[in-house]
């Protein structure tokens, strides 16, 4: 399998992830829009979660586990978020979510699509550890 994924990794990249703020507008060019959440956003009739900007498919495998996003949450320090983000790694490189993110990195190359998550910051979000895990596997990330 890897060397089918470097094969695909090497070509011609005209397409790209976009990492995101659910919720946020999107780009004209943002293809479809992954949110990698645990769960769906409050309040929003499940028929507009794409009309309002929110995402087109669900894949809660690419959020933390409910531990791990109890610890996020609560995350104070910098230590305590450093240790949050190693364990959110292992999580999803140990993980039938590392078979997703390897499919992304892989249709990166070929369509525009994006990832996102309902934080403010992406620096104390998973979803800058999602960029980071992405781009690790050759994705190609605006």
């Amino acid at each position: 399998m890897k060397n089918e994924v470097d094969y695909f990794l090497t070509q011609e990249k005209d397409m790209s992830i976009s990492i995101v703020k659910l919720g946020s507008p999107r780009a004209a060019d943002e293809g479809v829009r992954i949110g990698t959440v645990r769960r769906p956003p409050r309040g929003v009739p499940k028929a507009e979660f794409g009309t309002r900007d929110y995402y087109d498919v669900w894949l809660p495998n690419l959020s933390p586990s409910a531990e791990l996003l109890a610890e996020a949450k609560a995350a104070a320090s910098e230590v305590e978020w450093n240790r949050f983000a190693r364990k959110f790694r292992e999580e999803m490189n140990s993980s039938e979510a590392s078979k997703v993110l390897d499919l992304l990195a892989v249709l990166s190359t070929t369509t525009h699509f994006s990832v996102g998550c309902y934080c403010e910051d992406e620096a104390r979000c998973h979803r800058g550890i999602l960029r980071q895990l992405l781009s690790e596997r050759g994705a190609s990330i605006r």
